[in-house]
Parts: structure tokens; sequence; C-alpha cells
């Protein structure tokens, strides 16, 4: 729809302005005004208070100096390290090959020619 507002014509869509009219059971002259104030071709003395003030917000932005850094010493899981070397034992026996070990979680083999990664996860216990 052209709609002629302080001498230019603004091409306003139609589905808009129904929509609008049947969602807020307004009519068709409230329904224009509200589309001509969302898109900034009138004033509206509630939207600018209420843009003056989110500008104002302080905004938090990164500090100058660094924060300090934490160095946490890992603990050794010795139940994880004694399971997963009871599950390399028989592995290696079969003839596979362990190539890598990290930490107590996991190790990397070859058998054949295929590689392979056993990994051994320690569930938290549930919640009461």
């Amino acid at each position: 729809m052209k709609y002629n507002f302080n001498g230019k014509v603004i091409n306003i869509p139609d589905a808009e302005i129904e929509k609008n009219m049947k969602t807020l059971d307004i009519s068709k002259d409230e329904a224009i005004e509200m589309w001509l104030d969302d898109n900034d071709y009138t004033e509206n003395e509630v939207v600018e208070e209420l843009t003056k003030k989110a500008k104002e917000v302080k905004r938090y932005e990164k500090a100058d100096k660094p924060r300090k850094e934490r160095k946490v010493e890992r603990k050794v899981d010795e139940e994880k390290k004694k399971l997963l070397n009871l599950c390399r034992i028989p592995i290696e026996g079969a003839g596979g090959i362990v190539t890598n070990v990290k930490n107590e979680a996991e190790f990397s083999f070859t058998f054949g020619d295929n590689c392979y990664t056993v990994k051994l996860v320690k569930h938290r216990p549930p919640k009461k």
C-alpha cells in the first residue's frame, strides 16, 4: 500500500498492516501509525526516552590488567591407572603394539594393520 506521509510516498506492506490489525485488534489507521513509529518515520517521546536510557547503560569491557592465571595441579587417579594397565596387558599379550599412553585416561595401539584407541571414563556418582 502506498501511503502519503508529510509529502513523502511510503510503501507499507499490506500483509503486515493486516496482521497487526488482527492480532492487536486495532484499526487500519492505528496499524499504519504503529508501522510508521516502528520504522522511524515519526517521533515518539516514549521511544526516544527509552533509546536514550539504553545508550546510557554502562558497558562492561575487558579490563586493562590481565587476569592472574591459577596453576592447578592435576591429581593422578590411581584407580583409573590400575584399570587401564589391566586392559593393556591382554592387548599386548595378543600381539597388539601399544603406541601412545595419555595420562591415565587412554591408550592407542595397533593390531595387525589397524589402529585403535581405548579410552577409560570415570563417571561421577549420581546426585541424591
